[in-house]
């Protein structure tokens, strides 16, 4: 996704703090963990979304909540005709897990 050139500082202030209905969203649809980064020189956005399940997930899209949160943060992002935020999928060159050591 990407943030409007100098708008980065009310992106941060339009998510802090989250709408709580958006929040009761995001948790009924599985979300367990969601982090948001910024290049600030690029203004492209990175998020990173723990999930219980992919078909829950996808289906915020459809939720009046995610439409309302759209629209609110349009007039700050490069959008989809829908109000979505342009955003890509990533391809995944590297993963690695590791059990942590017993000490």
């Amino acid at each position: 996704m990407k943030v409007l050139p100098n708008f980065a500082q009310e992106y941060t202030k339009r998510h802090n703090p989250i709408w709580p209905e958006l929040k009761e969203i995001l948790q009924s649809h599985g979300v367990i963990n969601y982090n948001i980064f910024l290049d600030k020189e690029t203004n492209i956005l990175f998020a990173h979304a723990e999930i219980l399940n992919d078909e829950k997930w996808n289906s915020i899209a459809e939720t009046e909540v995610c439409k309302k949160w759209w629209k609110y943060m349009a007039d700050i992002m490069e959008i989809e005709t829908d109000n979505s935020p342009v955003a890509l999928d990533l391809e995944k060159v590297f993963s690695l897990k590791i059990k942590p050591l017993v000490i």
